[in-house]
């Protein structure tokens, strides 16, 4: 059966009444209900503070306990985004640079599929880059720029026009180029190859999707894996069977990217950060520790290391 509507005077009474939730402030959680949305808030951040057996909440859970997790999250997914940023800006000057070095300025060569790595797997991927590139070239009029280019100089150079793509397509491009341009790429990263610095990539696409769309961040699992890396067995990650049991499908892995993708001091700043909002928020909780939050994020406890280890 559907779930029923329920008004935000409803959502407040079934979290008291069949949840068990102490709520004290009741104008404050239908306002924070109104403007995140019970979805949002309760759905999205109840799991650690829920009995699984009796699917009410724990004895003394509160509705700030709750709230504060989401504003946790919500920080932590500033913080990332910020990073991912600094990362995107980078690839977009990189994959220009290369791209522009083998065929000059002209726009005609990235709108021309002899100018990717034609194979039969790839030939739908490219027509469908080509077909976002040559709109932004030929037809987009949103951006003052691409429109000042295009009636001035007859042509949109491919630094000017992958200021509008996507971090996605961004990646899907760099997994076009030929395999020398690729590597001529990932040489600006150290201890990255072509091949590594296109998983990264691939991934890092969610973690953003995940930012902008304001999901759930901290405990957020891949279904594919990041990279193996030295600082795995540096930091002597336990391993199943030939899987590193962390930093390959969570959050944790998006700090060792960060590790390899970031400038040194950069990164030294993020993890600075990072280690601020966590011991911050383990501070306040009255609920939730810092080894518990840990394990959600995927990170070692002696993870503060990474930045000791050579790459």
């Amino acid at each position: 059966m559907a779930k029923p509507y329920l008004t935000i005077d409803q959502q407040v009474n079934k979290l008291i009444n069949d949840k068990g939730l102490i709520i004290t402030d009741t104008a404050f959680a239908k306002q924070t209900l109104c403007n995140i949305g019970y979805f949002s808030l309760i759905g999205g951040y109840k799991n650690l503070f829920i009995n699984p057996m009796t699917r009410k909440y724990e004895k003394r859970t509160t509705f700030e306990d709750i709230t504060a997790l989401y504003q946790f999250d919500d920080e932590l997914r500033h913080l990332t985004f910020r990073y991912l940023m600094l990362i995107e800006q980078k690839l977009r000057q990189l994959i220009s640079d290369s791209f522009c070095s083998y065929y000059g300025e002209e726009q005609k060569y990235y709108l021309s599929a002899s100018s990717y790595n034609l194979k039969r797997k790839s030939a739908t991927e490219i027509n469908k880059l080509i077909s976002i590139l040559e709109f932004h070239a030929n037809q987009n009029t949103e951006k003052a720029y691409l429109v000042h280019q295009r009636n001035v100089y007859h042509n949109i150079p491919l630094w000017v026009t992958t200021k509008v793509l996507t971090f996605g397509q961004l990646s899907k491009f760099y997994q076009l180029l030929h395999s020398k341009q690729q590597s001529d790429i990932s040489k600006s990263y150290n201890h990255v190859t072509e091949k590594n610095l296109g998983q990264y990539l691939n991934i890092l696409t969610l973690f953003r999707n995940v930012c902008a769309h304001n999901e759930r961040l901290f405990s957020f699992r891949l279904q594919r894996d990041f990279p193996d890396t030295i600082l795995h067995k540096k930091l002597c990650i336990p391993r199943k069977g030939n899987q590193y049991q962390q930093g390959k499908r969570d959050y944790f892995g998006l700090v060792i990217a960060f590790r390899y993708l970031l400038p040194k001091k950069d990164f030294f700043d993020f993890k600075k950060k990072l280690t601020h909002l966590i011991d911050s928020y383990t501070r306040r909780s009255q609920r939730i520790t810092k080894p518990e939050i840990l394990v959600q994020m995927g990170i070692p406890e002696n993870w503060f290391k990474i930045s000791r280890y050579k790459l």
